[in-house]
């Protein structure tokens, strides 16, 4: 929780310098096979009001490159997978991988990821308690309703005590997997952005940590508890930055990832601006 109060004080991530709704945009157009030295533009989508890291990173490139990098800020999770896939974006940096798997056979489509960024962990939040030993019978919590992040919220459910449910994880459970709810809670899902804001009336909500910091909450309230898990290749919630399939071995893409985002600095960057919360995956 501590974690949380540090991030608050180092970060004002994201700039969002454009809303890419517009269909009038310019198409984003690129080589694969041209010069990462010569000067080039990328967009890079992003989802809420918080990425010092990324800034820093867009800094050290632009620096070094003569290059431009333009953040383009979504309010929900299917917005910079829906932009990408039209060409209105060169990347996105948000998902995890187990989001991208669910996107892509939801809908048909051959996102790929170019590089690991980093591991958020969600948590357990409430205006309402300061323990999980707190909660009462029939209370309400709300989970993102998608179904990867609705999977892991069930199970850090499970790993606070609050529930129990069939399989293990990793394991696409819904709520339906629940066998046992061990306070009768009333379990609400709403999208992964409307979660925070959903604490005025439920008693507990699974917020993931980008939405947890655009909110506020992760300051005013800290989380009760935090899921755990490590940062390597055998995670499917470690987030990556994703392409589309034709543009995977893109030269300019693949510079910015490579040798200006994975880089020790960048590790750096994301002890001093999260105070570790974020753990970098690479």
């Amino acid at each position: 929780m501590k974690k949380i109060g540090k991030i608050a004080l180092g970060l004002a991530l994201l700039v969002g310098l454009s809303s890419c709704g517009n269909k009038e945009d310019k198409k984003v157009t690129s080589n694969s096979n041209e010069n990462p030295k010569e000067k080039q533009s990328i967009k890079i989508g992003v989802v809420g009001e918080y990425n010092d890291v990324l800034n820093e990173v867009i800094k050290r490139y632009e620096d070094k490159t003569e290059n431009k990098v333009e953040l383009v800020v979504f309010s929900d999770y299917n917005q910079p997978n829906e932009a990408l896939e039209s060409g209105d974006i060169d990347l996105n940096a948000y998902q995890h991988k187990k989001f991208l798997e669910e996107y892509n056979k939801d809908h048909k489509t051959e996102l790929v990821s170019i590089g690991n960024t980093m591991l958020a962990p969600l948590g357990i939040y409430s205006k309402k308690y300061k323990s999980l030993d707190e909660v009462k019978e029939n209370d309400e919590i709300v989970i993102p309703n998608d179904a990867s992040n609705g999977a892991r919220a069930l199970f850090l459910l499970q790993d606070a005590g609050l529930i129990k449910v069939k399989g293990e994880k990793g394991d696409p459970v819904t709520v339906e997997d629940i066998k046992e709810n061990i306070k009768n809670l009333k379990i609400t899902e709403v999208d992964a952005a409307q979660t925070a804001r959903n604490l005025d009336s439920a008693a507990l909500a699974i917020v993931n940590d980008t939405f947890a910091l655009d909110s506020k909450i992760a300051t005013e309230y800290p989380a009760l508890k935090f899921e755990e898990s490590k940062a390597d290749d055998t995670n499917p919630y470690v987030n990556v930055f994703t392409a589309k399939k034709e543009r995977k071995d893109d030269k300019v893409l693949n510079d910015f990832v490579k040798n200006y985002y994975q880089t020790n600095q960048t590790k750096k960057d994301y002890e001093k601006l999260t105070g570790g919360a974020w753990i970098p995956a690479w």
